[in-house]
């Protein structure tokens, strides 16, 4: 049985949307160990050779299961750096379920590095969601730099959400993208930063079969002193299409960079970027304020609905 206290509870719920022990297969991990892991039928958790991580494998054919592998953080001045490798089998259908919450009441730096690796096979689907969450009023930070890494082979489909809303201090995200023939990949984040944080995400999407597809799409809020920086580069090395987006609203004196990068190696590789930044509307506000909302009130409503 596993033996959780309320912060603990608190941070699984915010990052993985737990609120008990999640049917099929799982691995919970805590304070860097292992609290909890469960196989199925058709999904193999085991460890790495070295313990720095975990295999996944999915069979083939596998349809309509899911894989938690949430890790949350209570102690203050733990730094990790943990790898799980994931081996979709081809026709399978799964959902993932990652994220991690970190908790520092303390004077020291809490750190985890969770490094991801998808192989995904043929015709496979897989959906990936990652939430980051940081709580605690230690004055240590709350660094989390994941790296995601994906192989998707012919006619794969892979679709991550990736979600960092509060209380993450410093995040450096790190996406690499390898796509065969007619593989289509779709990623949707979701950042909101806050005091001196700061936060990077870059992508880097190689379109190297005919027919494949990318869509990555960041919509971001940066206030008071925050920095945030989206860098995606698309590289197009067959007859493909590619689309990187940024839409952020920027407030008080936080900063925000975009940098797109487009780079078309075959006649037929059709690769567009768009961004845009800038301040809430004031008509928006003025007409949440004419229902009775105070203009923070306001601004609140107006962020939820653009980063839902």
């Amino acid at each position: 049985m596993i033996k959780l206290d309320e912060i603990q509870k608190r941070l699984l719920s915010e990052v993985a949307g737990l609120h008990k022990v999640p049917e099929g297969a799982f691995n919970i991990r805590s304070n860097s160990e292992s609290i909890g892991r469960a196989s199925s039928a058709n999904i193999e958790i085991i460890p790495r050779e070295g313990g720095d991580g975990l295999e996944i494998h999915i069979k083939p054919g596998t349809k309509n299961e899911s894989v938690h592998i949430p890790v949350v953080m209570t102690k203050t001045g733990l730094k990790e750096v943990v790898y799980n490798d994931f081996y979709i089998g081809e026709d399978s259908d799964v959902f993932i379920v990652a994220g991690c919450g970190i908790d520092n009441c303390g004077p020291q730096d809490s750190e985890h590095d969770g490094i991801h690796r998808f192989y995904v096979g043929k015709n496979a689907k897989m959906k990936y969601v990652e939430k980051h969450y940081g709580s605690g009023d230690g004055s240590g930070k709350r660094i989390l730099n994941p790296g995601t890494e994906l192989y998707l082979e012919e006619g794969s489909v892979a679709e991550l959400e990736m979600v960092q809303i509060k209380g993450v201090d410093d995040t450096d995200r790190v996406t690499t993208a390898e796509l065969a023939a007619g593989a289509k990949l779709t990623v949707r984040e979701r950042l909101m930063t806050h005091g001196s944080q700061r936060a990077i995400s870059k992508y880097v999407v190689n379109l190297n079969g005919a027919g494949a597809t990318a869509d990555v799409v960041s919509r971001s809020v940066a206030r008071d002193e925050s920095y945030q920086k989206f860098d995606a580069v698309l590289n197009g090395n067959a007859p493909c299409s590619g689309h990187t987006e940024c839409d952020s609203i920027i407030m008080d004196k936080g900063r925000i960079l975009a940098v797109p990068g487009l780079e078309a190696n075959d006649v037929d590789a059709a690769l567009v970027h768009e961004a845009a930044i800038g301040k809430i509307a004031g008509d928006q506000l003025i007409k949440l304020m004419t229902l009775g909302l105070t203009e923070q009130e306001a601004e609140e409503q107006i962020i939820n609905g653009f980063l839902k």
